[in-house]
Parts: structure tokens; sequence; C-alpha cells
């Protein structure tokens, strides 16, 4: 569903949103789009388990959770931190996927960072035996392929198409389907442009590019500033959005669209990738901090 933002813009700017994160109402937004086909590979393959990695307040971990249970799958999650071991009720989303019937594994950062290894990952199979993997962020070519169908035949008129970057698979299926006077705008939510050779290998397109000033020092964090704008949209638009993805990006296209970076008349289409459900870790870290927090009830 598209919904145009109707807040005063310069220039004649038009400002719609995908509202992708109403699709479903635990596996929402790109989430849903990266596991339709993994899933259905998971089952041609006669799998019972899926197996995938993810951090304290991972958007992916909740949603895979909840696709293994409503789909008869066991789930495991390697979970970045062994710190968090013992603290799975202090964190909304690994309780949420608990409760969704997913199995832990706490590793250290450093064993972390070993996920992709062919030794790693046999460890884990010897561990937890045959498993479907998806990786971290769920991106790969399946999921490419169901971010590829985000964009329909309605969305032909918009200049530019804008999204909150991550491992870089939602902007890639978005890339492979826009038309040939389109542009892609990516907003990563880390440091950084170094997602653009990993975008790069997907990709054929050249009408795209990375916006990497939006990060707000980095993957979680965010200000004083970027929580005020997510609770002065809210209250604008009635349109909740999550402070580690989509409401970086739509901060930086509001900011741009005031600086004139887009050209007169243009209209914009963002990507609402979901992810509220992080909201409320997110607001456990502001209230230990004494920070203001987000007021969206989710």
């Amino acid at each position: 569903m598209n919904q145009e933002i109707k807040i005063a813009l310069p220039n004649s700017i038009t400002l719609v949103i995908k509202r992708e994160d109403l699709i479903h109402p635990f596996i929402s937004g790109n989430k849903f789009r990266k596991l339709k086909y993994n899933l259905l590979q998971a089952k041609a393959e006669n799998q019972e388990t899926l197996l995938t990695f993810g951090g304290a307040f991972s958007n992916h971990i909740a949603a895979v959770a909840f696709a293994g249970f409503e789909n008869g799958l066991k789930t495991i999650g390697i979970i970045r931190g062994d710190e968090l071991r013992g603290k799975i009720d202090d964190n909304p989303t690994l309780k949420f996927a608990e409760n969704c019937g997913m199995q832990f594994e706490f590793v250290s950062r450093e064993d972390y960072r070993q996920k992709n290894e062919i030794l790693f990952l046999a460890e884990l199979k010897n561990k937890f035996g045959s498993f479907y993997l998806i990786p971290e962020g769920g991106t790969n070519e399946l999921a490419i392929k169901g971010c590829e169908e985000i964009l329909t035949d309605k969305d032909a008129d918009f200049n530019y198409i804008c999204a909150a970057v991550g491992t870089g698979g939602t902007i890639s299926g978005i890339i492979n389907s826009i038309l040939p006077d389109q542009k892609v705008l990516g907003f990563p939510a880390l440091k950084g442009d170094f997602l653009k050779e990993e975008i790069r290998s997907f990709v054929k397109s050249q009408n795209w590019d990375l916006i990497t000033d939006y990060h707000f020092g980095g993957y979680g964090k965010i200000n004083n500033e970027l929580v005020q704008f997510i609770n002065d949209f809210y209250l604008q638009t009635q349109i909740p959005l999550d402070p580690i993805y989509t409401g970086k990006m739509v901060f930086g296209v509001i900011d741009l669209i005031k600086k004139n970076y887009f050209p007169n008349n243009s209209k914009i289409l963002l990507i609402h990738t979901g992810g509220i459900q992080g909201i409320k870790g997110m607001n456990n870290k502001l209230i230990k901090k004494q920070l203001p927090i987000i007021t969206i009830n989710v």
C-alpha cells in the first residue's frame, strides 16, 4: 500500500511511502520478502529446521522465529554476544523469538565473525544436525528474488526510490526491478560505503547510489534529534518509523529535500521496511540512559 506523506515540502516535491510494514503482523516489510522463497526452498529440501544469525535486537531473528512457528519448522538463532545468555527476559526481541520456539546459541563477537566460514558452519551441523541456512539479515539470491517483488506497476511514475540498507539484499532487489528512468537511493544503517561491492554483485543497473551521511553514528546508534524526528513524524502522519533503519532513511530524505538535493517536481517513493518491533528494545536502552524515548505504541 502506498500512502502519501502530507507534510509541507519545498519545490513541489511529492513524497509517498510504501507501507511494507503492514504486509504481515509479525514478519513485516523486507523480512517477509526475504523469507518468502527461502521458506519454499527449505520445504522443497524437506528441511525441518531453519538456522540463522543476528544480534540482540535483530528484526531478522524475530521474523525467522515467527516464520518457523507459522510454518511448523524448528528455528535456531546464533546470537552475537555471549553476555546476553541469561538476559532473554530483559530483551523484547529475544523474548518474542523464544516464545515462538526459537532455540538460541549465544556466541562471542569473535566467534560470530566466523559465521560464513566453512569450519564454523560444519561445527554447527555437528551440534544441531541438518538445517536450512539463512544468512545474517536474510540476504541471498532467493531473498533478492523476493525483494524484486516490492515494486509494482503502480510505482512506475516515481523518479526516486529510497530505502534503508542493512546487508544490501533489499536494495538489490529494488534495483533489479526499477525502470530505466528511475534511480534508487540507499541509506545505510552502518558506517561506510563498503556495501557497494556487495550490492554490485547482485545487480546490473547503474541507476543507484548510497547516501552515507545518515547512520547517526553506526548500526543501532541514535540520538535525541532522531528520536524527536520519529515522534514528530508520527504525530504528523500516524506512520510509525523504526529507529534502526526506516527512521534514519526518512530523516535523510526529508533533510535532502530541504537542501534541494532533488529536482523540482520530483516524485519520491520511500520503502518502509518494517522493524517496528525493535522500538521496545531501543526504548529500554534509552530509559537506562535517562534519555527521551520513542513515544509510539507498538
